[in-house]
């Protein structure tokens, strides 16, 4: 007599169903998903709208001036991402989940997975639909473009990798830390205001190292014309990967070596 198979066997589809599930059922994604979306479309209609030709940001790369608004809206998106592991923390959920996922690095990567997909395709649609409202206004201006435009949708594209591998970093800081708040302070700390302070020191060594910074490697991702003292856009890339990584590794090894 054989035994019946379980009909509920763990599996990595079922993981990432349980993910995408309890992603999409709290009331924060919601409003942190759509107020970045409102965050870069607004910024983006009012900059077309209220531009000029002699207002002085006509040396302004057209794909950055459209799409200014992500930096704002890249925020929520990365507390969002905290939220997605830290959360879960305070919230006493991750005991559930892990005995449900005994493995444990498994919910790591079903909710580093989930949170890529979903921020990539929210940014991504959302800086398309910003570039082409905004060009409405700029048709008859030095700002015109279109996708067509050399290296347009790639800056486009890479608009929203840079927001989604930010965002992929706070995910990481969240499930390191295990606080929201601590995971946030250390996000806007050691990621948006660090960088800025070492780009003050007068030294050649340190101004290159900080192109390949998060914020300043996204930045370089989302242009269409190279940035005086960026990185190139496939340099960049491979940073803002390394540092996703990296940020995922540590979570990666204290699951293996903490208590829930």
């Amino acid at each position: 007599m054989t035994t019946p198979a379980a009909p509920y066997r763990l599996s990595t589809a079922r993981v990432l169903r349980s993910e995408w599930h309890k992603l999409w059922t709290v009331r924060s994604t919601w409003t942190t998903v759509l107020t970045a979306a409102a965050i870069l479309l607004g910024v983006g209609v009012l900059m077309g709208a209220t531009y000029t030709s002699d207002g002085g940001d006509s040396d302004v790369d057209t794909v950055v001036l459209v799409l200014y608004g992500s930096q704002l809206g890249g925020i929520a998106l990365a507390v969002l991402g905290i939220l997605v592991t830290a959360g879960e923390y305070a919230t006493g959920l991750i005991r559930a989940t892990l005995t449900a996922v005994p493995r444990r690095l498994p919910v790591l990567w079903a909710k580093a997975a989930v949170y890529t997909g979903v921020v990539f395709t929210v940014s991504l649609l959302t800086a398309l639909l910003t570039f082409l409202t905004a060009q409405l206004f700029l048709s008859d201006t030095d700002q015109a473009a279109s996708l067509a435009d050399d290296g347009v949708l790639a800056a486009v594209a890479g608009n929203a990798a840079g927001v989604t591998l930010l965002g992929l970093i706070a995910l990481g800081l969240g499930a390191g830390l295990r606080s929201v708040p601590g995971a946030i302070g250390a996000f806007v700390g050691g990621v948006l205001v660090v960088p800025e302070v070492f780009g003050l020191l007068p030294y050649e060594a340190v101004d290159t190292a900080v192109r390949y910074f998060p914020t300043q490697a996204a930045g370089a991702l989302g242009s269409a014309t190279p940035l005086p003292g960026a990185a190139s856009p496939g340099a960049a890339l491979l940073a803002l990967l390394l540092w996703a990584a990296a940020a995922l590794a540590v979570p990666a090894l204290l699951l293996d070596r903490r208590d829930v």
